[in-house]
């Protein structure tokens, strides 16, 4: 099987397969995450693990990770554990939950996952519909936006705002796993200005959070001018 949600921003992989072509397994095994990412967007950072033990044939830690990645808002992550139990893949087929996880991808507005979420939901039967419906209230709690969300959007702008009190320091930031391992560690990209890695973290945020109305880009640094400045007319 093959993984056909988009793979985060946040990942980088030895081969790179065209745009149009969905990565195989062996792109996934290649797939390199970023650890230091899960400060601040843990919902791309599992996804990632996700797509990359799947890749690997650990399909029960691909799951556990996939979820995780679900709590924290990830709706690729949500729309793969729909595919996955609607097909049985390495698993039993479930295809009220796959329903139920497709429901939650596609909850957002203007959302990719609605087409499949519909075309799946017309195929079903009464029987399934009713049970999805189930699997769907019990899943809610934790997956949906309505809670997931708020919480990766407040990991997320604690994670910015630690960078940001940085950055009025000058400092360098060494992100796990962020630096080419191909390059020396004396490299200066193996620990970049803060402020590449806020423009970073804040590109990979679009992963998470496309069509969540509640979140805010971080957007460029922007210098603060002096108080006696701000004071005058």
């Amino acid at each position: 099987m093959v993984l056909v949600a988009p793979l985060a921003g946040a990942q980088t992989s030895n081969a790179a397969p065209d745009a149009d072509t969905p990565p195989t397994d062996a792109d996934l095994a290649n797939t390199r995450c970023v650890s230091g990412e899960e400060k601040f967007l843990p919902g791309d950072y599992y996804y990632c693990l996700g797509s990359q033990s799947y890749g690997l044939g650990r399909y029960e830690n691909s799951q556990r990770f996939f979820k995780t990645a679900a709590s924290w808002a990830s709706k690729p992550a949500q729309y793969v554990l729909g595919v996955m139990a609607l097909n049985g893949d390495h698993q039993p087929v479930n295809r009220p939950l796959g329903l139920a996880w497709l429901a939650l991808a596609s909850e957002r507005a203007n959302s990719d996952f609605k087409q499949a979420h519909d075309t799946a939901w017309k195929k079903a039967t009464d029987a399934e519909r009713k049970a999805a419906e189930q699997q769907l209230a019990a899943l809610r709690p934790v997956y949906a936006d309505a809670t997931a969300a708020p919480r990766a959007e407040r990991r997320y702008a604690d994670g910015m705002a630690m960078l940001n009190r940085l950055s009025n320091q000058g400092a360098k930031y060494c992100m796990a796993g962020m630096n080419d391992p191909s390059k020396p560690p004396a490299d200066p990209m193996s620990c970049p200005p803060v402020q590449m890695v806020m423009k970073t973290v804040d590109a990979a945020a679009v992963n998470v959070f496309d069509g969540w109305a509640g979140h805010v880009t971080v957007g460029p640094l922007q210098q603060a001018s002096p108080p006696e400045a701000a004071a005058k007319p």
